[in-house]
């Protein structure tokens, strides 16, 4: 049986873990390690204030789970994980555990740290019943550029901890309103140098209340998308994350929890006068006014329950819904289902699906030789040395790091294929998905014989390429890596 990159990554774990019997708190952190190999895939969602992240997070899981207000549960790093039962777990910042009750209310989790305060806490854990955290445990991180210092410095302790140990998330989603500097920066700083540190690979940037582009016009996310295009080619970004998506996470959100008195409601507006209700949604403030124009048309509708419909769907989805609606749209489920398609919710599951879960043994094994590096580098004790040299070569050896190398290098422009080869060569990389129809460039579903067939074909085509004179040293190198990652597609790829 072949020894994959998470046997290896396992073995050097555990052999540190008796190099370091001797240091009980050590030694208890490695095995945390490996434990955390057999895990989901931790993601942590992260950004400034108002980004929208616990938002989209509800959108990710398909419930309400995450508070979007600004209360002291918001200011916490807080983990989402799959389990049986729910239950809610508030770790103290003295190290004390105790249980939170299970309180849901009109739909929504709410947690109550019972007069304790940000600061009393070093995070909370979330336990539900969920399939989407069976695939990956989300990390709901606080705001960065807080008015509060210590509430950014909460997130960038989790994702970089101040002892240069390895952060607890494998991969992170950054949200950004808009392209800052700031924003360029966090993700430099947590891309770091190299497969030993933090290569783009493990980032992944969301334009998100894209709705708000477009100034919560109709056609809104036609622009963010646009914007979102120009984004990839920024040079301020290029490099530093491995795709850019655009998202209307309030619209996705409240798509995947939609109830049937909203519909109702939205079906009442919808029966309006098209005129009456543009009127009464150019501002948010003329939507609740007491002399609202669909105050008059809708008596029954109270300026608390238009509020609460803004909190919902925001302006650009009410518009959307009620557009739908008059265009036929008559179940909730069909209403549902046109807000998430048109949210970009699920561009954004696919990026996330491609360049993570697919990639979820690579970057998981990622994390635990960091652990050992980080470990060996803090503390070299007898034996120590034997750990550098095996980390060392898995770290230049295993061909899975060496294609994540390289698809940083050609992502951050210090190696440059072809033009003709260039598209091919990064999506055999794995730079659409890590799957072998992806590399191929075939839709999920395609039939071994064909996947095996075209593997065959790229093998010889990138076999000429690494052996043309014409093409300087650096390419020709990034070329022999192609042809091993197509080697590796054919022998896994049944006869």
């Amino acid at each position: 049986m072949t020894r994959t990159l998470t046997d290896a990554a396992r073995d050097l774990l555990l052999d540190a873990g008796r190099v370091y019997r001797h240091d009980p708190p050590t030694a208890d952190w490695l095995a945390h390690q490996v434990d955390r190999l057999d895990e989901p895939l931790r993601l942590a969602i992260a950004g400034k204030v108002k980004a929208g992240k616990s938002t989209l997070l509800n959108a990710l899981v398909g419930e309400r789970l995450a508070p979007v207000d600004a209360g002291e549960c918001t200011k916490v790093v807080t983990w989402y994980r799959d389990a049986p039962h729910p239950a809610v777990t508030v770790v103290g910042a003295d190290g004390s555990v105790h249980e939170l009750p299970v309180d849901r209310r009109d739909g929504a989790l709410v947690i109550d740290l019972r007069g304790a305060s940000a600061d009393d806490v070093e995070m909370l854990v979330v336990d539900w019943p969920s399939q989407s955290l069976r695939i990956a445990t989300l990390i709901d991180t606080p705001g960065l550029s807080s008015l509060s210092h210590e509430v950014g410095r909460r997130t960038l302790r989790f994702l970089h901890p101040d002892d240069e140990r390895p952060t607890d998330a494998d991969a992170v989603l950054y949200l950004m309103r808009h392209l800052h500097a700031a924003d360029a920066e966090f993700l430099e700083a947590f891309r770091g140098q190299g497969v030993a540190q933090t290569a783009s690979v493990n980032s992944l940037a969301v334009i998100s209340r894209a709705d708000e582009i477009g100034g919560g016009r109709v056609d809104a996310m036609v622009s963010a998308r646009q914007i979102a295009r120009r984004y990839r080619s920024d040079p301020a970004l290029r490099g530093l994350a491995q795709h850019i998506v655009a998202v209307a996470g309030l619209v996705a959100e409240t798509g995947r929890t939609l109830r049937q008195t909203e519909f109702t409601v939205l079906d009442a507006l919808a029966r309006q006068p098209k005129e009456a209700l543009e009127a009464s949604l150019l501002t948010v403030d003329r939507f609740v006014a007491p002399d609202s124009p669909i105050a008059r048309a809708v008596p029954g509708l109270t300026a608390d329950q238009r509020a609460g419909l803004l909190r919902r769907f925001g302006v650009f989805g009410l518009r959307l819904s009620t557009m739908l609606i008059r265009q036929g749209v008559g179940t909730p489920a069909a209403l549902a289902a046109e807000l998430v398609g048109r949210s970009g919710l699920a561009e954004l599951q696919a990026a996330l699906d491609s360049q993570f879960v697919q990639r979820r043994a690579v970057l998981k094994a990622r994390s635990a030789l960091l652990a050992v590096h980080q470990v060996v580098q803090d503390d070299p004790v007898a034996g120590s040395r034997e750990l550098s040299a095996e980390l060392e070569r898995l770290l230049t050896g295993a061909h899975e790091f060496v294609e994540l190398r390289l698809l940083g290098e050609l992502r951050f422009g210090s190696v440059t294929l072809p033009a003709p080869i260039a598209a091919e060569g990064s999506a055999l990389l794995g730079g659409a998905g890590a799957s072998p129809a992806a590399r191929l460039g075939l839709p999920p579903g395609t039939p071994a014989d064909d996947l095996r067939a075209a593997a065959l074909d790229a093998l010889a085509r990138w076999q000429e390429h690494a052996e043309n004179p014409m093409l300087d040293r650096s390419v020709t190198a990034a070329c022999r890596t192609v042809v091993r990652t197509c080697e590796g597609l054919v022998g896994a790829l049944p006869r």
